[in-house]
């Protein structure tokens, strides 16, 4: 991080447990030093064993990643981030309206059977991201599944999710994929309007459709993340986490980005 960087994300972080009088010692190395590491692992897709040697030992920095995980440190960093994005882009921090789909990609050897699956529509072995983004395409949540998994039934229990954590938020777009009974189970039961965006068939060649690029372009920035290229994770926890953290990656570089003056 740059120090304008560590500037924005140093007030935001979580308190550990010990500054809170509730138990435990201090950590052996400053919170800077851990994020980088976990930043440049997922930013350049290495593995954990081959941590470079200027950052703190790789075991030490997987067991500050996997404690964040656990304890849902890093969504909690996360949201505070998203929330400061928000604001700075003259938004509200909590969003009314927010975009859906799923990415489908392939999964490394060290994935098993039981989160693995197999994506008839997009020939894919691996597994599924499914995620909610807010209209500026910064996230709200996300779900990891096997690749068989359909659309509408993760659907079910993220935006059950989303509407819980977001208490504003009224309206999602969504692609076909997540028509059918879904539709009438968002207006009942979480008082959500799922407005379908689909594709006419009088259309040919790419053609950019209403809000849904929104979301694919958080795909993109996924994709461009090499630790994300495919799902390296034996855990979704862990695949989901890693999503967190490239999140963190790009907000951290936006909030620290400062705009011309206006004349």
């Amino acid at each position: 991080m740059t120090d304008a960087e560590w500037a924005v994300v140093r007030p935001l972080l979580p308190v550990p447990a010990w500054l809170r009088g509730r138990g435990g010692q201090p950590e052996a190395y400053c919170h800077r030093a851990m994020l980088d590491a976990i930043r440049y692992l997922v930013d350049n897709g290495i593995k954990w064993r081959a941590m470079p040697g200027d950052f703190p030992p790789w075991d030490r920095v997987y067991a500050f990643f996997r404690r964040w995980r656990d304890q849902v440190l890093v969504r909690e960093f996360h949201d505070r981030l998203r929330d400061r994005v928000r604001q700075k882009a003259g938004r509200d921090a909590q969003p009314t309206a927010g975009v859906i789909d799923s990415q489908s990609v392939k999964a490394d050897a060290v994935v098993g059977a039981d989160s693995r699956g197999f994506d008839g529509g997009k020939l894919v072995n691996g597994r599924k991201r499914h995620v909610v983004v807010d209209t500026l395409g910064l996230l709200l949540a996300v779900m990891v599944t096997a690749a068989d998994t359909s659309d509408r039934t993760a659907a079910h229990v993220l935006l059950a999710q989303v509407a819980d954590a977001h208490h504003r938020l009224a309206l999602i777009w969504a692609d076909g994929g997540y028509t059918g009974s879904l539709v009438e189970y968002c207006l009942t039961a979480l008082a959500l309007v799922l407005l379908i965006v689909k594709r006419s068939c009088d259309m040919r060649g790419f053609v950019l459709l209403p809000k849904r690029w929104i979301v694919e372009r958080l795909f993109a920035h996924l994709m461009r993340t090499r630790r994300l290229s495919r799902d390296y994770e034996r855990r979704t926890t862990s695949a989901e986490a890693m999503i967190y953290w490239s999140m963190i990656l790009l907000m951290t570089r936006r909030l620290a980005r400062s705009r011309p003056p206006r004349e």
